[in-house]
């Protein structure tokens, strides 16, 4: 065989081995697209499918729950805030800090969901009992001025009664909440409120049983 004929069959077998290198290149870029596309339709749909995405799911009823309660509440701790200066009993004092401590946090929570679900929140100068009398357990404007006036024992009995029924009221919605809305948070909170309300009923219904 002459020299020439080996330099070029040589030659042949280099460009033969390079061609197959680069389709061996181009296979792999081609893998690698293809799962990067892959990988970012996966990491769409987990975004769609996130907690907070689940979180903001509700309904009217939610809506309704949060919108009311949230007056209904801040009635309970304007009745709290008279306590300290105008309640008699120990026991009456600590009663109405409970309720603030409890209910001032739930006011800001539902208030954070209204806006969330792009709803308007009451404005505290709504707080004319009149606008919500017909609310289950809310007080008018009359039971409110009385329970000011009041001091001492008249003030604790008058507390306490009116106190009950504007748990009654929250019981109330909250049961409705249950049966009828979607926000998980929501129906969590309506839980919450039937137990913790419910126990303080009996605990002052107790301390009207004192007198």
């Amino acid at each position: 065989m002459s020299k020439n004929l080996v330099r070029r069959s040589a030659l042949g077998a280099v460009a033969g081995a390079a061609a197959l290198v680069l389709a061996a290149c181009g296979s792999g870029d081609d893998a690698s697209t293809g799962h990067a596309g892959h990988g970012s339709s996966s990491s769409s749909s987990s975004a769609s499918a996130s907690p907070s995405a689940a979180q903001s799911r509700h309904n009217a009823a939610d809506v309704t729950f949060a919108t009311g309660m949230v007056p209904h509440h801040r009635q309970a701790v304007e009745m709290a805030d008279l306590a300290p200066s105008r309640a008699g009993s120990t026991e009456v004092k600590k009663m109405a800090a409970e309720i603030k401590k409890a209910q001032a946090p739930e006011i800001r929570t539902l208030s954070g969901w209204l806006t969330s679900w792009g709803e308007p929140v009451p404005s505290e100068g709504a707080m004319d009992h009149s606008m919500h009398g017909d609310m289950s357990g809310m007080m008018t404007s009359s039971d409110m001025d009385s329970l000011k006036k009041a001091s001492g024992k008249a003030f604790d009995t008058a507390f306490l009664k009116m106190m009950i029924e504007h748990h009654k009221g929250a019981v109330e919605m909250a049961r409705t909440e249950k049966a009828r809305g979607a926000s998980p948070d929501a129906r969590k909170m309506a839980d919450s409120v039937i137990t913790s309300q419910t126990s303080e009923m009996s605990r002052m219904a107790a301390l009207l049983g004192k007198d």
